[in-house]
Order: C-alpha cells, then structure tokens, then sequence
C-alpha cells in the first residue's frame, strides 16, 4: 500500500512538472522577446510592470507615503485636536520615555525647556528652544510615536498631542485646540535663525560654448593624497637653479595640506600677519611646537600634523622653509 501511495506521489510530481514547463513554453511562445527594462503591455492595455509582475499604484497606496508637510502647512490633514485631549493622550503614549513635563527619562529626548541654552557648551536642544517649525512637530509625531508603534496615532490624536507639546513648552494657552488651519501659524521662538544658505552651488560663471569635458571633471570629497615625493623633488629642481631649500620637499608633501589654505587657522606661509606674533615666541618655540603639537585659538595641530613618521630634523626643516616664504 504504502509503495503503491509512493509511486503515485511520484507521478502527480511529474505531472505537475510538465504542467509549468508546457506553460512556460506557452509563455514564450505568445509573449514579445524582452529587452533589460522593458515593461509587458497586458490584454487590458495597462502596463502591469516589469516581465509582466505586479500592477499600477494606487491613489490609495500613494496616499500610504505621501504624509509629508510644509512648514507653512500644506499637506497637514484633517481633524483637529485639544490641549486637554493631549494630556491624557501623553501620559499614556508618551510619558514613559520623555517625563510628565517633557522633561526626557533615562536618554530619551528632552522635549520642553533649554530656552536660552543654545550657545552653552551643552544646549539643550527642545522643541520651545530649537525646532523651526511647529509642522515638523505634528510630522515628526505622526510619522515616529509612539516609539513602538509609529504610525498607530489618528490624525486628531496626532494634533492634540501636538498642542500639548507646545502647552508643555508654554507656546500656547491651555484652552487651545489645533487643526489644519492654526497649526501653521504658531511661531516657534527659533524660527528665526534657521536660514536659507546664501552660497551659491557654483561661483564659476555658466558656460556656454567651450566647456570642459565632464570626463575630466573630477570631485574630491577628502584631501587628495601627498604627490610622489622622487616626481616633486624632480620638479622643484627644474624649476630653480638654485639650490633647494631642504624643507621645502616636506613642506610640499605634507605640511601645504593645511598651511596652503589655513586649514583650522593654520598659518600660510607668505602672510606676515599670520606670523608676527608667533615670531615673537621664536623659531625654537615654533619648532617645538610643530613637533609636539598645539591648541591654538583657532584649531588644533597635532604633533607633526599627523605625520609621525616625520624625523624632528625634517619637521624643523619645513618651518624654516614657510619662514623664509613669509613676506613682511
């Protein structure tokens, strides 16, 4: 019996075989020969994506994501929420991780108080002392709370805790209740000093004719690498008869990657004012310096700028040399 339920297994397997690879083969044969990327046009005239897999989305899926909001409002939803009905609402979602008055547990962020703190060695960084807009308040709730189930809050459930965030923060009046409409308006006392970048992308003027080949274009997004130290001392000879000052090769392969463009205050040599005052102290105490490293008033240099292979003798040799660059 039992080897009698075998074979018979084995021949629905088979079967069930052929069945796929018959219609597979069908496939190929009714179905137009594919490129990478192109899409099947299905018997309904829609596309229906890539081989022929999945559909076209939906209002309602893409309602799912498109959550995000402006800071002058839109994109906020409908409804509308109390201060009151946010106290209780807080308490129960939220209280746990950032304290009855929004005061933070444990790590967790600190929501109410740090006015005046930003400029402290350590500010704290609240919704009433730093936060630009009251918009990312509701979006940052709606999108991320509770901690274990984001996105498990109303829209009404989202602007009353909203509103108590800010009543924690003393923004608003207890009686307050928030929507759509007012949301927006509520000033945040940092809005102020969150400012657009002025600089422009690019300080070069448009080309139009003549323009540089975007393969030779390349983008650094760290310091490029010392040259070859037997290429640059071949260079710095044909470019002089005179004989070579010894640490001008040191300075070239490793010092000019600060001192070059006053990295971190650095020093450049040529710009007497960058020198007067250090000259004061002399060459020995500059030596010492560069060779064991300083805290400046505008940065940091690390013992032989971090190049610890550097002997003291070449060290000494490339301050000498950004001296004598120096122009008074």
């Amino acid at each position: 019996m039992c080897r009698s339920l075998n074979l018979l297994g084995r021949w629905l397997l088979s079967l069930t075989g052929v069945l796929i690879l018959s219609a597979c083969a069908q496939n190929e044969l009714t179905q137009p020969s594919l490129s990478a990327g192109d899409r099947i046009i299905g018997y309904s005239g829609q596309r229906v994506g890539l081989y022929g897999y999945g559909h076209p989305i939906s209002a309602t899926e893409i309602a799912g994501w498109d959550i995000d909001i402006r800071p002058d409002g839109v994109g906020l939803p409908p409804g509308n929420g109390s201060v009151e009905q946010g106290e209780w609402l807080y308490e129960e979602q939220c209280a746990e991780c950032h304290g009855s008055f929004g005061e933070g547990v444990g790590r967790y962020p600190v929501l109410a108080g740090g006015e005046g703190s930003l400029q402290d060695a350590r500010p704290s960084k609240t919704v009433g002392s730093y936060w630009p807009y009251t918009t990312t308040l509701f979006d940052y709730i709606r999108r991320t709370m509770p901690f274990t189930q984001p996105q498990s809050l109303s829209d009404d459930e989202t602007y009353a805790l909203t509103a108590y965030v800010l009543y924690l923060n003393d923004l608003v009046d207890d009686d307050l209740v928030l929507n759509q409409h007012n949301l927006a308006t509520i000033t945040l006392p940092n809005q102020a000093n969150f400012i657009p970048d002025p600089r422009p992308d690019v300080a070069n003027i448009r080309c139009m004719s003549n323009c540089r080949d975007p393969a030779a274009i390349r983008i650094h997004s760290e310091v490029a690498p010392p040259p070859d130290p037997v290429v640059l001392t071949a260079q710095v000879q044909d470019q002089s008869s005179t004989p070579v000052h010894p640490g001008r090769e040191h300075y070239e392969l490793f010092c000019s990657v600060c001192h070059k463009q006053g990295v971190g205050g650095a020093p450049i040599p040529g710009n007497a004012a960058h020198w007067q005052a250090r000259m004061q102290r002399g060459l020995p105490d500059l030596v010492s310096n560069a060779i064991n490293g300083i805290v400046g008033d505008t940065g940091v240099m690390p013992p032989k700028g971090g190049f610890m292979q550097l002997t003291d003798a070449e060290v000494a040799a490339a301050v000498e040399y950004m001296l004598g660059e120096r122009r008074d």
